[in-house]
């Protein structure tokens, strides 16, 4: 239907939903909100800053361009997905998580430590090949098994062991699983993870699970709970950390970059740039080369993040002046280091050089190839770059596309 140029993004919603039928309550449910919320949204009296909220009603009301929901024509094409990534580990960890059993294992529960040894080289696995979702994924199911086994056979400060060790298997299955699995399965597993730290009674693992929990919250279009959970993990982890090691700061400092993000989002610059002073300044209470074992926080994770708040911040050109100080290897994770340049695309793509857009999202996913194509946001970028690249670049961006399974038909 033709709408027109004069609308603004709120009104495009709202004759776009009248012309399908739908009411205002049933449309807000399809985007996990309230019915008012998307009042204020139609009327003009809230902006929508949210991408990820763009996405959710572009998909709902069935528009395959966000520029139909924003009337931004000018600009690169922003595809919508309408439909759910799928990934062939998820019907193994669907029925390891979804199928706990109840009783304890006959064969006897791992020790805690060996249980965590496992989890650590896991962990290390995701970060370091580019099939990590293949290949993490193949271990999930046995490590979920082996630490519930092990907490319900276990007491004491043995238990409490195996507890830390099964919330960061739910953590490491939420990294894993994250845009390929069903939103019932996403809140279970960061439940768990949190449950499990909870019932250890361990700071630093109720830390990280919140940090987890927060990532689910902000993807799924909850920014201000997510900003409230891990506002909540810093203030329970601060009064440790004079004392504590090096992980407990690198946990309380992975928070403070989360929540950077999440506000970032909203177009919150001025708390944006001060939760990231804050992860700043506790990298630099760290060893020049720390990196934490999971959420990777340390100096080069903390510069990373600078250029990720400046992008979500539309600031692209600060956003790539950030990028062009930074030395990419010096992070030992591809996965993170994948995304950096999907970052680094999404800033080309606001200044309107798609040239360079398509260069680093090659880039991207010579590094991480499932990272790319299991991201959102890099899809829509590859999506972009393959509806509107200049016609010298239109076979490499296509077959950019292809790689990553953007339909090119």
């Amino acid at each position: 239907m033709d709408l027109s140029d004069e609308l603004g993004t709120g009104e495009r919603i709202r004759v776009l939903r009248e012309s399908r039928g739908m009411t205002r309550a049933a449309l807000a449910h399809l985007c996990g909100r309230g019915p008012d919320w998307l009042k204020k949204i139609e009327t003009g009296e809230r902006e929508l800053r949210s991408h990820t909220l763009l996405l959710r009603l572009g998909a709902a009301l069935q528009v395959s361009d966000l520029s139909v929901l924003t009337g931004d024509s000018d600009g690169p094409a922003q595809l919508v997905p309408l439909g759910r990534l799928n990934h062939p580990a998820m019907p193994e960890i669907w029925t390891a998580v979804m199928n706990r059993s109840l009783t304890t294992a006959a064969t006897g529960p791992l020790e805690p430590a060996v249980l965590q040894g496992r989890v650590d080289q896991t962990w290390r696995l995701w970060h370091t090949t580019d099939r990590n979702r293949t290949e993490v994924g193949a271990l999930l199911p046995g490590l979920i098994r082996d630490g519930e086994a092990a907490v319900r056979a276990l007491d004491g400060d043995q238990r409490r062991a195996a507890l830390v060790a099964l919330s960061d298997v739910y953590r490491l299955t939420g990294q894993a699983t994250a845009y390929v699995a069903p939103a019932e399965l996403a809140w279970v597993v960061a439940d768990r993870a949190l449950s499990a730290a909870q019932d250890a009674d361990q700071p630093a693992a109720i830390a990280a699970a919140a940090w987890n929990m927060g990532n689910i919250l902000r993807e799924t279009s909850y920014p201000e709970e997510a900003l409230r959970i891990v506002a909540e993990a810093a203030d329970l982890i601060r009064p440790h950390l004079d004392d504590a090691p090096d992980d407990w700061r690198g946990i309380y400092g992975a928070l403070q970059l989360h929540a950077a993000v999440t506000v970032a989002r909203e177009g919150r610059e001025g708390d944006a740039w001060r939760y990231w002073d804050k992860g700043d300044q506790a990298a630099k209470s760290l060893p020049a080369s720390y990196v934490h074992p999971s959420t990777v926080f340390g100096r080069a994770n903390v510069d990373f993040h600078a250029v990720s708040v400046a992008t979500d911040l539309r600031k692209a050109q600060k956003a790539l002046g950030l990028a062009d100080d930074l030395d990419p290897d010096v992070m030992p994770s591809r996965e993170r280091r994948a995304r950096l340049w999907v970052e680094v695309a999404r800033g080309h793509l606001q200044r309107g050089d798609r040239t360079a857009a398509l260069h680093v999202m090659q880039m991207a996913h010579r590094i991480g190839a499932e990272t790319v194509t299991y991201t959102p946001s890099a899809r829509v970028v590859a999506a972009d770059l393959w509806r509107s690249a200049p016609r010298a670049m239109r076979k490499d961006a296509g077959r950019l596309a292809e790689a990553v399974g953007v339909a090119t038909a």
